[in-house]
């Protein structure tokens, strides 16, 4: 992802908690907040230290970042994005994380048809 794609911030990340709307599937939690002012969309990715050491957490936000650069040019611009990971990720694939973020994304409705 470049870098004006991602949410760094904690004080963007908890905006995005309290004023924004959720959807999930067995993978992902996906927070969602439109942002009229902001012309690129951004995201944000969180792995739990329940989901393994720091090499899975890593591996699994590499395929997460992997998998948003490619459908980025799918989706509304304008939001700030956070996903987290749940437990079934550890043991998926980049083409079973993309699939299930495709997902997760169209029941947001953020993804253009």
């Amino acid at each position: 992802m470049k870098k004006e794609n991602c949410l760094k911030k904690n004080d963007d990340f908890q905006l995005v908690f309290k004023r924004g709307k959720s959807v999930a599937n067995r993978q992902f939690v996906l927070y969602f907040l439109k942002k009229e002012e902001q012309s690129t969309i951004r995201i944000g990715i969180s792995v739990s230290k329940k989901l393994g050491n720091a090499v899975t957490r890593n591996r699994i936000k590499r395929y997460i970042r992997e998998a948003m650069r490619e459908i980025i040019p799918q989706l509304h611009q304008s939001y700030d994005l956070v996903i987290i990971a749940r437990k079934p990720t550890v043991e998926m694939g980049l083409d079973e994380i993309k699939k299930s973020l495709l997902h997760v994304l169209k029941l947001s409705r953020i993804k253009k048809r």
